[in-house]
C-alpha cells in the first residue's frame, strides 16, 4: 500500500508517541524560538533541509541534527513538516543515536541512516501501527535491549507505569525485588536503558496524558500522576522538553502513550 500523501499525514495533522525515556513528534514544524530542555532532540526534515542555530554559536543547514540536552537552540523550518525524536540523555538510545552522527558534544549532524529516516518518517501518522513506529525509532537509535526484561525490573516498571506509581519509591521496589537499593538501581538502568529517577518522571508524564482521556481537567490529571499541581507539571514538562505542554498537546495532535511493549493507549487530543 502506498503511503498517504504528506498533505494527509504530517503536514496537516500531528502525532505524538510517548514512552518512558523517549518521545516522537511528527507534524508541522513547531516554530519555537531559542529554547533548551533536559532531553536531547533529533530533528529530521521530512520534506527538506532546515536551519539549526545554537544560541551564541554555530548555524547550519541540514536534514538531520541531534541537539544535546541543555543546549539553547532553535530550528527554522518554515512550513516544512518535521520529526522530533526526544531522547533521555541518560539512555542507551541517545548514546546510540550520537554514534550514528558526526559532530561535537552540543550538536551532531548527518545521521548515517538519514535517507531511510526521511523516507519512512513521511508515512508516520497517528494511525500508523506501533510496530512501524518502533521500527523507525530503532532505526534512529537502537537501544541494544533484547526485550526480555528481568522479572524484578518488569515488576518495578509495571508499578511505576500504573495508577499507584506516584507513591512508589526505589527503596520499596528494591525491597520487593530482594536487592539492596544500589544493586536495584544498577539493574534497573541495565534493563531499561535509563535511570530510575528519569524513568519515573517519564512515567508520570505519560500518566498525565493517559488520564486526560477521561479527565480533561489538567489539575486532576497532574495531581493523580504525582505532580503537586498543574503548574508543577507544566514546569516539569518545560524543563524536560523546553516547550509548554500546549505546544505538543494541541487539539490537532493524536497522542499515543506506550508503556510496556504489549501496551498501547491512543487518544486524540481535544
Amino acid at each position: 500500500m502506498r503511503p498517504a500523501p504528506l498533505s494527509q499525514t504530517c503536514c496537516d495533522q500531528a502525532a505524538l508517541w510517548l514512552w518512558p525515556g523517549h518521545a516522537l513528534y511528527v507534524g508541522p514544524a513547531l516554530g519555537v524560538g531559542f529554547h533548551s530542555g533536559g532531553v536531547s532532540c533529533l530533528a529530521v526534515g521530512v520534506e527538506g533541509d532546515f536551519t539549526i542555530e545554537v544560541e551564541h554559536g554555530s548555524r547550519h543547514r541540514s536534514r538531520t541534527a541531534l541537539v544535546a540536552a541543555r543546549v539553547r537552540h532553535r530550528i527554522v523550518a518554515g512550513d516544512t513538516p518535521m520529526a522530533f525524536c526526544y531522547l533521555d540523555p541518560a539512555s542507551q538510545r541517545e548514546r546510540a543515536c550520537r554514534r550514528l552522527m558526526d559532530g561535537g558534544a552540543e550538536l551532531a549532524l548527518g545521521h548515517e541512516r538519514q535517507a531511510e529516516l526521511v523516507r519512512t518518517a513521511a508515512s508516520l501518522a497517528g494511525h500508523t501501527p506501533l510496530t512501524e513506529v518502533r521500527r523507525w525509532l530503532d532505526l534512529t537509535a537502537p537501544d541494544g535491549l533484547d526485550g526480555n526484561r528481568d522479572p524484578r525490573i518488569l515488576m518495578a516498571t509495571t508499578w511505576l507505569e500504573g495508577p499507584l506509581g506516584r507513591r512508589v519509591a526505589a527503596q520499596d521496589l528494591a525491597a520487593e525485588a530482594g536487592l539492596s537499593v544500589s544493586a536495584f538501581l544498577r539493574l534497573f538502568r541495565a534493563e531499561t536503558g535509563t535511570t530510575f529517577r528519569r524513568y519515573r518522571l517519564w512515567a508520570r508524564m505519560l500518566r498525565v496524558a493517559e488520564l486526560l482521556q477521561t479527565w480533561p481537567d489538567l489539575s486532576t490529571a497532574a495531581v493523580e500522576a504525582g505532580f503537586a499541581s498543574p503548574s508543577h507539571f507544566s514546569s516539569a514538562f518545560h524543563a524536560m522538553f523546553g516547550l509548554r505542554p500546549s505546544t505538543l498537546f494541541s487539539r490537532h495532535t493524536t497522542i499515543n502513550t506506550i508503556g510496556r511493549p504489549a501496551e498501547e493507549t491512543t487518544r486524540s487530543a481535544v
